[in-house]
């Protein structure tokens, strides 16, 4: 089976016959589109008249040229000029690939995303890059990682298999964050290692002490198929929609569910919705699926933002 590394490897080269296609392809839409895109849904499990806007931004990859110091900051205005309820960010904040000019560190870019604002605060988890390119953690095997203790050392909360009660309106709910998935993938350069993952969705939810709506915030949408029915909505990012998006449909996609869970909205046991996130991996190219800033309204249809 081909790889998505391979893939782009052929992409790269077989979009040599048409430059026009190449140049949009590497050059214009990875950084010069951003797209808001907008869910407005009713999950079963979510009450109705309790609107909660959402903004998600995922997959940053921050670094040089392609997702740069003032990119962010542009990404950081248009999100709050969204007037999200509240702000959730899906991990992937460094750089994932090596194509770059300069790689930019955590203490640079977490005080660009310090300054989104929301009424419900600003909310993070970890993607598997911010893990995998941390090579003190990946090396012991532990500790706390460069992205996460950046984020924190701004006032952004980071959740690792934990939850916290919320409330909009007078109204609760619950926002849960998971553990990645694929956090000691390159650990096993060094030991063997009992799992890769540091997730713990029972744990997570244990700590969901009452019956108000849940929504889940989790890296790698490939969860979907365990999250039972109590969760109303979960949010996910790492696929980039595959970076590649024909007609509907990606190439290649980092899921072992192929095209099922590779962007969009759609339903396992809960409604979930993944994003096309912001940066790129493995290769600074976008086709079909250009940068985007999601923003979901629960409970009914909303005003269009700015």
């Amino acid at each position: 089976m081909i790889s998505r590394r391979q893939f782009f490897r052929f992409f790269a080269g077989f979009g040599a016959f048409s430059a026009t296609t190449a140049a949009y392809g590497f050059g214009i839409e990875p950084e010069l589109r951003l797209d808001i895109t907008r869910y407005d849904i009713q999950p079963p499990r979510w009450p109705a008249g309790l609107q909660l806007k959402i903004a998600v931004i995922a997959d940053l990859h921050a670094c040089d040229p392609w997702m740069s110091l003032e990119h962010i900051q542009s990404i950081v205005e248009r999100t709050n000029a969204l007037n999200a309820d509240i702000i959730v960010m899906l991990g992937d904040y460094v750089a994932g690939h090596r194509h770059v000019t300069s790689f930019i560190p955590a203490d640079e870019w977490a005080p660009v995303l310090a300054r989104l604002k929301a009424p419900l605060g600003v909310h993070a988890i970890l993607g598997n890059h911010d893990w995998w390119e941390d090579k003190t953690v990946q090396r012991e095997g532990r500790g706390l990682t460069n992205a996460r203790r950046a984020l924190e050392a701004v006032g952004i909360p980071v959740y690792e298999n934990d939850a916290m009660r919320l409330t909009k309106d007078g109204r609760p709910f619950w926002l849960a964050g998971l553990g990645d998935q694929l956090a000691y993938v390159p650990a096993r350069r060094f030991r063997p290692v009992p799992r890769i993952g540091v997730d713990d969705l029972a744990a997570t939810l244990a700590k969901v002490t009452d019956d108000a709506p849940l929504i889940l915030l989790a890296h790698e949408p490939d969860v979907a198929v365990r999250v039972p029915e109590r969760v109303a909505l979960q949010l996910s990012g790492h696929t980039h929609g595959g970076q590649i998006r024909l007609f509907g449909w990606s190439p290649v996609v980092p899921s072992r569910y192929g095209n099922r869970f590779a962007y969009g909205h759609t339903r396992a046991n809960c409604d979930v919705i993944v994003s096309g996130g912001l940066g790129c991996s493995i290769m600074p190219f976008r086709l079909g699926v250009p940068p985007e800033i999601v923003l979901v309204t629960l409970g009914g249809s909303a005003p269009a933002a700015a």
